[in-house]
């Protein structure tokens, strides 16, 4: 089953996030905890903690179809020792976030090397990163997301994502997200059937689909291979729909949190009902 939501509000409290998914028809969602664009956060309340829960069970969601993002000033491969240890400090705390919420995963942009390092030293500081944060942490799973490679971001080949997660020592507790317009503008061609059949394959074959957590359905502004991150509303730009019917149609991408990220959210509701309507014999 295809479990189909977007990257909800959580304005007024976390307690609303459940709230705003049922809203536009979701199955799923994604959220901040905190504010994504501040290093500091009050902690959660234990008031808004109990109400989350109960609104994500009253919703009927899974807490293993709620896909949680982290603050965008975090870089777990970060070249500067201050800059490093304040990142993680920020990324632990997200983590623990998680877990008070009673939510399994964390999705975050793997880092930047800042041009200040190579590439190799990078992720190797974020694979380290990583298993700093999971020795302090329980029960949450650290999801790297795919990169479009704009700017110092490492994490836009698959090889980057086998790199880290070959250094991560508890496996089972590491995965990927993968999303369609920042693979795209890396230069994974997703634009027809032929396309996706050999980008999963490589995907498969250098990463593995066992380590697949989440994906984030976006139409792309930019062109193929342009590095450039800029979302559009699905069938609105570069990709087209072929590969969103690819993905509704393969159990490969079951039972895992499929979340827009497309910039009009007033279409939300009518873009995971399109979806749905993909499905071949619906």
């Amino acid at each position: 089953m295809k479990y189909i939501g977007a990257h909800v509000s959580a304005a007024g409290g976390v307690q609303n996030a459940p709230l705003n998914a049922e809203a536009i028809g979701a199955t799923a969602f994604a959220l901040f905890t905190k504010n994504q664009r501040r290093w500091e956060a009050k902690p959660l309340a234990p008031a808004a903690i109990a109400a989350f829960r109960e609104n994500l069970a009253a919703v009927g969601i899974a807490p293993e179809h709620v896909l949680p993002h982290d603050s965008y000033l975090i870089n777990l491969g970060h070249p500067d020792p201050e800059g490093l240890a304040k990142s993680r400090d920020a990324f632990l705390d997200e983590m623990r976030r998680c877990e008070q919420l009673g939510l399994v995963m964390l999705n975050f942009h793997p880092g930047s090397h800042l041009r200040l390092i190579s590439e190799e030293e990078c992720l190797e500081r974020v694979a380290a990163s990583i298993n700093w944060a999971l020795e302090r942490s329980r029960g949450v799973t650290a999801v790297i997301e795919n990169t479009a490679g704009q700017g110092s971001n490492v994490g836009y080949r698959f090889e980057h994502l086998a790199a880290i997660i070959a250094r991560v020592e508890d496996r089972s507790r590491v995965g990927v997200c993968l999303d369609t317009c920042h693979s795209l503008a890396a230069g994974y061609d997703l634009r027809s059937r032929a396309g996706c059949e050999a980008v999963f394959a490589e995907f498969d074959r250098v990463v593995g689909f066992s380590y697949l957590r989440g994906m984030h359905l976006n139409d792309a502004k930019a062109e193929f291979a342009s590095k450039v991150d800029r979302h559009a509303n699905l069938g609105q730009g570069r990709l087209g729909m072929e590969v969103f019917r690819y993905l509704m149609n393969d159990p490969r991408f079951d039972n895992i949190p499929l979340i827009l990220e497309t910039i009009d959210e007033t279409k939300w509701a009518e873009e995971i009902r399109m979806l749905y309507a993909l499905v071949e014999g619906s």
